[in-house]
């Protein structure tokens, strides 16, 4: 901490040298950049591990979240947002250069897009290259071989990541079971106290981003200020005191606990890091379908929105000191996650699927002066809210329900900011530094104040509407057509099989297909298996059509998506 605390000390002497002094980089904004909304604005991106929207700007009716839905009231919230995949490494690294894992060629840990793939700018690296500090606290890229062990400093960031020293503690024994013993489990309240430096991880990175607040303050420089935090991902260790606010008579089961008739067993995760916890192997559940009893259901269930609440919390003290510096004014706010986590549905938990609630995310943008009316200098507009003692909730100010993706991340938030937009890639774009497989989405913003824009509007040209309509790709690489020990996250070499899963506002259409990891292609012409499933009458894709209805159209465009 010391070090990078020196490093951006000595970084912000040089700030002082005369504007002109620094080369903006290749990738700079010149004449062709628009003037955006936040033109000239801060940016403080927000982004939390496996967080689904369980929160109650998205209409959860149990989850205690005032400080998020205070930053949804004002923000523009988009309701159906969703991962390219359901894993951490993957999914962030795909968000932070604005192209796809296909052509990032990451599906696991275990390679670093720029040596395997092409030496794609990113998101902060764009930033950075137009003249903006750019820092990184905690959990932004996935850390290790996928980001270079470096979180991709110094191409993405100005100074060296900030990473809480209590992260290497995670997965130790630090968990008090009935018999008094430490354990590595899975449901694990703790007193943060008896932890390993009297912290949790996540407290530390809320820490460390207000000193970065307060010491940005004191220049005159933009900055891009990424926050990611480590909560709710498993292991589920929060501080024990969040338990009041679930009591766990209130908590019910998944209202579709079990694994559906029709659903392809290639399809299926069994959850294997789950089963590996010490609470949960304690149970001898059968694998891979056998179900987890009731009650410890609810345990986990209980625990995921109380570690909710928990950085629930940590977002409101970080907010609260935005308007402390004064910056909320100028400082453009994205809130949103890597991906979502099963709660059981399905019969199943964690991530690794295609289904919604496993790669549907929050997504909102707090833009001053347009998502809201102008902000002034030190007015407060995140007064910290605590939520042992806040009642009630708060709308949002503006709320889409567009399907949209978290590839359209970086050339939405370049336009918002009034940079240039990068352009859009070629089909085949490895030799491309700079383009983006994402389209910005802030023309979705221009939504009267409260109202919520429909995610399809009424057409009478149902063909044309139907290949128009805006569409999400996801898609899950798996080792073999039944599961196996390594089909929650097989490695690269394993991989035989990918789901590629289109969603748009009335259906989810997905297609497992032979792949062949030696050149990353997909053979359409040898589906495993399908899925379709109709969100009108199935909102929890529960019931499998594919095998009983006509998908011509749907096949044509997913191929087409894939092309495009």
């Amino acid at each position: 901490m010391a070090a990078a605390r020196l490093c951006l000390c000595l970084f912000l002497c040089l700030l002082r040298l005369p504007r002109d002094a620094f080369a903006a980089g290749p990738a700079a904004a010149g004449p062709g950049a628009g003037r955006g909304p936040g033109d000239g604005m801060n940016v403080l991106f927000i982004v939390v591990d496996d967080l689904r929207p369980v929160l109650g700007c998205y209409g959860d009716k149990l989850v205690k979240s005032p400080n998020i839905d205070q930053l949804a009231s004002q923000s523009m919230v988009f309701s159906n947002a969703y991962a390219q995949q359901a894993l951490c490494a993957p999914s962030r690294v795909s968000f932070l250069t604005g192209r796809r894992p296909d052509t990032t060629r990451l599906y696991d840990f275990y390679s670093y897009w720029r040596v395997h793939a092409g030496n794609y700018s990113t998101m902060p690296q764009y930033f950075k290259e137009n003249g903006y500090v750019t820092m990184s606290v905690g959990k932004v890229f996935h850390p290790g071989v996928s980001s270079n062990y470096s979180d991709d400093y110094p191409y993405s960031w100005s100074i060296p990541p900030f990473h809480p020293s209590a992260e290497k503690h995670e997965n130790d024994k630090t968990c008090r079971g009935k018999d008094g013993k430490l354990h590595a489990n899975l449901v694990c309240p703790v007193n943060v106290t008896e932890m390993p430096g009297g912290t949790l991880p996540d407290i530390q990175s809320t820490e460390e981003a207000i000193h970065l607040l307060n010491v940005m303050k004191t220049t005159r420089q933009k900055f891009f200020l990424a926050v990611g935090y480590h909560k709710p991902h498993i292991p589920l260790r929060y501080p024990q005191e969040f338990l009041k606010l679930y009591p766990l008579e209130n908590i019910t089961l998944a209202p579709d606990p079990w694994v559906p008739k029709k659903l392809p067993s290639v399809a299926y995760n069994p959850w294997m890091d789950i089963r590996q916890r010490d609470d949960v192997e304690a149970l001898n559940v059968s694998f891979p379908y056998g179900p987890l009893p009731d009650d410890f259901q609810r345990r986990i269930r209980q625990s995921y929105y109380a570690a909710v609440s928990y950085l629930d919390v940590q977002v409101g003290l970080l907010l609260s000191a935005l308007d402390d510096a004064g910056l909320s004014n100028n400082t453009i706010v994205v809130f949103t996650a890597d991906h979502g986590w099963s709660l059981g549905e399905h019969g199943e938990w964690a991530k690794y699927s295609n289904f919604d609630v496993a790669t549907r995310v929050p997504l909102m943008f707090y833009v001053p002066g347009m998502t809201t009316s102008p902000v002034s200098r030190g007015a407060r507009v995140f007064p910290f809210l605590d939520p042992f003692s806040h009642i009630g909730g708060s709308v949002p100010q503006g709320q889409s329900k567009k399907v949209v993706e978290l590839v359209s991340l970086f050339p939405t938030l370049a336009e918002l900011a009034g940079l240039q937009v990068p352009p859009a890639c070629p089909e085949m774009s490895f030799g491309f530094v700079l383009c983006t497989e994402g389209r910005s989405i802030a023309h979705y913003f221009n939504i009267s104040e409260g109202k919520v824009e429909q995610g399809k509007e009424g057409c009478d040209d149902t063909e044309r509407c139907f290949n128009e309509e805006p569409v999400a790709l996801s898609q899950y690489p798996r080792p073999a057509d039944t599961p196996q020990w390594n089909s929650d996250k097989p490695r690269l070499k394993d991989i035989r099989i990918m789901g590629y899963s289109m969603r748009a506002f009335h259906y989810r259409y997905t297609l497992w297909v032979q792949f062949d990891p030696s050149n990353f292609s997909a053979d359409f012409k040898n589906v495993h298996a399908g899925e379709l499933y109709m969100m009108d009458n199935d909102p929890n894709q529960d019931y499998n059509i594919y095998n009983n209805t006509s998908h011509g159209w749907f096949f044509k465009k997913i191929i087409d998506f894939l092309k495009h």
